[in-house]
């Protein structure tokens, strides 16, 4: 039998020790409390006012957060047993903090913005509105090429939905009543909150003979993951001030989540939903088909990843086929009238602009890099939906490093799956997790 790598072993105990410190509540402590200080200097320093507006008031949130750690460390000294220290009270603490960063300046934006602020919400709100909107009236969310060359050169960029088409459903309200609760946010919260919510119920289904520290150990890595894409302030932040990309993400930890409990066709349907409304989910659904046909269930999994995308895309080609194309293909792909404002610092950015046809450098990378994760899958398929979600975490994070227009933002979806993850193990008496540089899911032993 061939031996663990001690230094995988090691990597593995040292992450476990930190994770698992104070019953959990030191990482807890680390991560409201750093949070709180990024919130805050958001509040000073942001360019953007959603961005400022945010952090004021998230900054207390991770603050009170911070403190009922605190709290919570001071009595597990005395009693460690005390229930008010337990898994359950950090879920409590977790929820309201979830409120306190994302909720409530979620709502205190969309009040304002609905008593006619007009710097209470990030450009993607209005389009996701302006595209339930046309929807409602012409039966396609999309602007054809020459009714946007015809928009003002400041609002062409406005005139672009460089969505899916399901996207403009949760602009729809806002299409039928102007008021607080139609924002487009409000229901980007309401998908997030309800996908994940049947993700956590699907997981605590798998637990089947395990032993209760086994069930404890993956409702503790399952708390981790729903932190991560829930307080984390990339995710609160993006929810509370622009949020469309919130209802994707918890789509796709959804479908994880089936997967992990042996429901491929139900796992296909959640992915296909996250593809009908943005392309980011994408990647996710080829990684479940493969996934799916290692169980000979590929099939069920590709009529819900591929059928839904396909059935919302349909009514928008028959309509508009220009449009279509216009918003979906050519302005994400740099090849629309006004160039996507999506330009973070990130290796491919950096390439595209800083060296001679550096574009065609950094396409040819991410290409590269595509079909490296293509050969990965032909040759290893992942078996479990852990080394799925681990490929798909490293798969979106080598994906947006590449990118010629990126957004910072966009790494909300690798933090989140990779973090995701060890959620998905079925409890068992010892853990299972994949030795490092395994993603099949196999583990080797001594």
């Amino acid at each position: 039998m061939i031996a663990a790598d001690p230094t995988a072993r090691r990597r593995r105990w040292h992450w476990r020790t930190l994770d698992t410190a104070a019953g959990g509540l030191a990482l807890d402590l680390g991560l409201y409390a750093v949070s709180a200080i990024f919130a805050a200097i958001t509040a000073v320093t942001s360019t953007l006012l959603p961005h400022r507006a945010w952090g004021a008031v998230a900054a207390v949130g991770y603050l009170v957060a911070t403190l009922a750690v605190i709290a919570q460390l001071l009595l597990r000294r005395r009693s460690p047993t005390s229930r008010l220290t337990g898994l359950p009270a950090r879920w409590a603490v977790t929820g309201l903090a979830w409120a306190g960063t994302a909720l409530l300046p979620l709502l205190w934006q969309s009040i304002e913005r609905a008593n006619g602020r007009t710097d209470r919400a990030q450009e993607e709100v209005l389009v996701v509105e302006q595209a339930g909107t046309r929807l409602l009236e012409h039966g396609t969310p999309y602007l054809g090429p020459d009714a946007i060359a015809a928009l003002p050169p400041g609002e062409q960029l406005l005139g672009y939905t460089p969505y899916q088409p399901g996207m403009a459903l949760f602009g729809l309200p806002r299409a039928l009543a102007d008021t607080w609760w139609t924002d487009s946010r409000v229901w980007f919260a309401v998908g997030t909150a309800l996908a994940l919510a049947l993700a956590v119920a699907a997981l605590r289904t798998t637990a089947g003979n395990a032993t209760s520290a086994a069930t404890q150990r993956r409702d503790a890595a399952l708390l981790r993951g729903v932190q991560a894409a829930t307080v984390l302030p990339i995710c609160a932040l993006t929810l509370a001030t622009g949020g469309d990309d919130l209802p994707v993400l918890a789509l796709c930890l959804l479908a994880l989540a089936l997967a992990a409990a042996d429901r491929p066709g139900r796992a296909g349907l959640a992915v296909g939903l996250a593809g009908a409304l943005k392309l980011f989910a994408w990647p996710v659904a080829l990684v479940l088909i493969v996934w799916g046909l290692t169980r000979r269930a590929g099939t069920r999994v590709a009529v819900g990843a591929i059928g839904l995308p396909v059935a919302a895309l349909l009514p928008a080609m028959l309509v508009d086929r220009d449009a279509l194309t216009e918003n979906v293909l050519r302005f994400p792909l740099g090849h629309g009238l006004v160039t996507s404002p999506a330009q973070s610092p990130f290796p491919g950015y950096l390439i595209a602009t800083a060296l001679p046809a550096g574009r065609l450098i950094a396409a040819a990378l991410l290409v590269a890099a595509g079909v490296a994760i293509a050969v990965r899958l032909a040759r290893r398929p992942p078996r479990t939906a852990v080394a799925t979600a681990l490929i798909c975490g490293y798969g979106l994070l080598v994906a947006i490093a590449l990118m010629p227009s990126t957004r910072f933002g966009y790494l909300l979806y690798p933090l989140a799956l990779l973090t995701w993850a060890p959620a998905l193990h079925r409890p068992v008496d010892a853990p299972t997790a994949p030795v490092a540089g395994d993603l099949s899911g196999r583990t080797t032993s001594a």
